[in-house]
């Protein structure tokens, strides 16, 4: 495919912010290696999406390595291969009108998909980070992070992360087992800060649950 990142000055401007968040968060351990992928709206009609592309290494990341594709998941434009979990950031972005999908791969957000996906999710409450969350008033509301188990079939996939956000419209992210987080926002600065939020929590309560575990 034909790439327009030298003629687009939106598609431009996004994959640098896109390239820059996945460097920073390869420097928290967030997207260690290949892991994580990151998205934000170009346009709703036609639907467009600027995304990274599959295998490769976060710290090297530079904008040359961000794609376009369609609602289906197939690119645009660009001269590489889509993240295998496009699906999933375009199901969240037309189900949410999310202008941005970030996901990482952290060691809090693996150690706790597994520890408590018996519950089927994660109950937060009480942390004054939680009104980082976007409409979260006080430190006293309830997020509801949802777990969901993992799959490589990504059509089947986008379709329980649909139901999931059907049944839970106040969450402001999920868990996919054993894999990582996926949050999102109106704008690549909205969803980065919820990210920062989420890491954050998830941290405090796996070293919380250590620390309970050894009084």
């Amino acid at each position: 495919m034909e790439s327009k990142s030298q003629t687009d000055p939106i598609l431009t401007e996004r994959a640098a912010a896109i390239a820059e968040i996945a460097r920073c968060f390869y420097q928290r351990g967030w997207v260690l290696g290949t892991s994580g992928n990151f998205s934000s709206v170009i346009s709703r009609e036609p639907f467009r999406l600027a995304i990274t592309s599959s295998g490769i290494d976060k710290a090297l990341i530079d904008a040359v390595n961000i794609l376009e594709v369609d609602e289906m998941g197939s690119v645009v434009s660009g001269t590489a291969r889509a993240s295998a979990e496009t699906l999933l950031h375009v199901e969240i972005a037309r189900r949410r009108g999310a202008g941005a999908v970030l996901h990482t791969h952290s060691v809090w957000s693996n150690i706790l998909s597994e520890a408590s996906a018996g519950q089927g999710g994660i109950e937060i409450s009480g942390y004054e980070m939680l009104k980082g969350l976007e409409g979260v008033q006080s430190h006293e509301e309830c997020e509801w992070l949802p777990i969901l188990e993992n799959s490589q079939d990504m059509a089947a996939l986008s379709g329980v992360v649909g139901e999931t956000l059907d049944r839970f419209p106040a969450c402001h992210g999920f868990l996919l087992r054993r894999h990582g987080l996926y949050t999102w926002g109106r704008d690549l600065a909205e969803a980065k800060r919820h990210v920062e939020i989420f890491e954050f929590l998830l941290e405090v309560i796996g070293r919380t649950r250590e620390l309970d575990g050894r009084s």
